[in-house]
């Protein structure tokens, strides 16, 4: 069993958050836990990359300003892959030499990249990606997913489209990489299995593309009402305006990572009426839970609001890989990889204050949690339709 070490303490830079922040000594010389952060600053899914990595950071920065986890200070080392996989093997090697006891990820390409590794390395690993193998000890021993997959998202959409429309069609329109085609087998099977009469049919979107008519139009012959988009803000507020432009009859129901405040302010008035899948409460439907964040931002000068989900989606993604490393000390057993994830597998359930569903794993699911709320864009901003759904039993 390999034994993961302890470093010094470092400078955590809060890209964009309020600035540089130096974490000093260690407190009463105990020595600082290292964790890797796979970050995407400047590539394809920068729009929501950068907040989530800045709230993953400001959540290190806030932990160690109150001394830490049993006065060991958090270092992280946050680098930028630009959602280039071989980019990212090369800062998992990095932070694994560097003494990492932890890693946070991002993308689903890289996350499925690095599941051998981890479990070769026993290093647990969370991160931004929800595509379902990563749930499976069996299959991902060290990977640990905090919020519903994007299966169990797009079981909800499905579930919340029959109970409107019986027999609607389905147009999947999804980011051409393995995070976009994650749950489009799962998808079609859960039609399959609930006896669903709706039509299905899935369409990979061209990246960087200035519009999407021509999917659009192969979706209207389809018969598509409803436009299900697992893909990025941008690429979909960009539907969202073909849509208005176009003049079509279409609902758009995002799932999680277009579904947020970039949606809303980059398709402006095309947005109304939409549809949103989301695991995190957006700041905007205040949650006991947000408060910590807000406070932390209000001293730093950060607006929250503007910040948006995407920095509480770090920010709590980050709380719960603390709390299994606090389970791990306060068990009295030493800082290896092994021993942290026990510490994720048997830690109670992780309350974010209705950020996000109550997060629990275990040794037989690293899925922390199933539900989901639905949104509807109204008046520019995020309307509450279903807190906290789950897929259909």
């Amino acid at each position: 069993m390999r034994k993961l070490t302890l470093a010094a303490v470092a400078t955590v830079l809060l890209a964009g958050c309020g600035g540089p922040t130096t974490n000093g000594g260690g407190n009463d010389g105990k020595e600082d836990i290292v964790v890797g952060v796979i970050a995407d600053l400047t590539g394809a899914t920068a729009d929501v990359g950068k907040p989530y990595n800045e709230g993953m950071l400001a959540y290190v920065d806030n932990l160690n300003a109150k001394g830490g986890v049993d006065g060991h200070k958090i270092k992280a080392l946050s680098e930028d892959y630009q959602y280039k996989v071989p980019t990212a093997e090369e800062k998992y090697k990095k932070f694994v030499a560097e003494g990492a006891v932890a890693i946070q990820g991002w993308g689903t390409g890289d996350s499925e990249a690095l599941r051998s590794k981890v479990k070769d390395d026993e290093l647990p690993f969370m991160s931004a990606s929800y595509a379902e193998i990563l749930t499976d000890p069996k299959q991902s021993p060290y990977n640990f997913v905090v919020a519903p997959t994007y299966t169990d998202q797009m079981r909800v959409a499905i579930d919340y489209i029959a109970a409107q429309d019986p027999a609607a069609q389905l147009a999947v329109l999804h980011h051409d990489s393995p995070f976009g085609t994650a749950p489009l087998a799962d998808a079609e099977k859960w039609i399959k299995d609930k006896g669903y009469r709706l039509g299905f049919k899935a369409y990979p979107m061209k990246a960087g593309a200035t519009d999407h008519v021509g999917i659009l139009q192969q979706a209207n012959s389809q018969g598509a009402k409803y436009v299900v988009i697992q893909n990025v803000s941008s690429p979909a507020a960009v539907v969202a305006k073909d849509i208005t432009a176009q003049k079509l009859d279409m609902k758009i129901v995002c799932l999680n990572w277009c579904a947020d405040e970039l949606f809303i302010k980059v398709a402006g008035p095309a947005a109304e009426g939409h549809l949103m899948i989301q695991p995190v409460a957006p700041p905007g439907i205040a949650k006991p839970g947000h408060q910590a964040v807000r406070d932390y931002c209000q001293g730093k000068g950060i607006d929250l609001d503007a910040k948006g989900l995407h920095f509480v989606q770090g920010w709590y993604t980050m709380h719960a890989m603390v709390k299994g490393i606090e389970k791990t000390l306060a068990d009295g057993k030493e800082l290896t990889g092994p021993n942290i994830r026990a510490g994720l597998e048997t830690m109670p359930a992780v309350d974010t204050g209705g950020v996000l569903a109550p997060i629990k794993f275990s040794a037989d699911s690293h899925r922390g949690a199933t539900a989901s709320s639905i949104y509807r864009v109204s008046g520019g901003t995020f309307t509450e339709v279903t807190a906290a759904v789950a897929p259909k039993a």
